[in-house]
């Protein structure tokens, strides 16, 4: 198991790579389906995204090796689209819409409520590893206006007592009650 550093917010944190068995076998999978294929980069990097829930710098590393490209031009490709992490994210990922119609709306009094219920700020997650926090561009929900996301599921009209609501439904999801 190799280590990998990361920076966040001026913090390093050491972060082991470590694959299941079956997360192993699908990307080996994907590999050989995707990776003759002309124009395999960013399908390859989506279905490993799927996979793992970030993109490793091991398996990156490995991807560029199949491709044949160069390790700078996945991480060139993978940085320019935010779909893409380098950082594994909690089981339940919080995104708050930070659009126009949202942060005037009081999302960014959201994310601060969230963050200090969560006692992590936006892009990290907290230590049992069950959520992360993150604000992002407009969703296209604005008619919703302030809107968060957990996982794929969108919630809107909120202010910070229904954002609470939402927030307590996941924890008591992820505490197995």
């Amino acid at each position: 198991m190799k280590g990998v550093t990361v920076v966040i917010e001026r913090k390093i944190v050491q972060a082991d790579f470590v694959e299941t068995e079956s997360q192993k076998e699908e990307f080996e999978m994907a590999l050989s389906r995707l990776g003759s294929q002309r124009g395999a980069q960013m399908p390859l990097l989506q279905e490993t995204q799927r996979i793992y829930g970030y993109l490793p710098k091991e398996l990156l590393e490995r991807m560029a090796k199949a491709l044949d490209v160069p390790l700078e031009e996945l991480y060139s490709t993978a940085t320019f689209y935010s779909q893409f992490s380098f950082v594994a994210k909690g089981e339940y990922t919080i995104s708050i819409c930070m659009g126009t119609a949202c942060y005037v709306k009081g999302a960014g009094d959201i994310l601060d409520d969230l963050s200090t219920l969560l006692a992590i700020k936006s892009g990290e997650t907290t230590e049992d590893k069950k959520f992360t926090l993150e604000s992002c561009r407009c969703i296209g929900a604005c008619g919703l206006a302030p809107v968060l996301k957990v996982n794929e599921e969108v919630y809107g009209r909120l202010n910070k007592k229904k954002s609470e609501k939402v927030l307590a439904t996941y924890q008591k999801e992820a505490s197995g009650v």
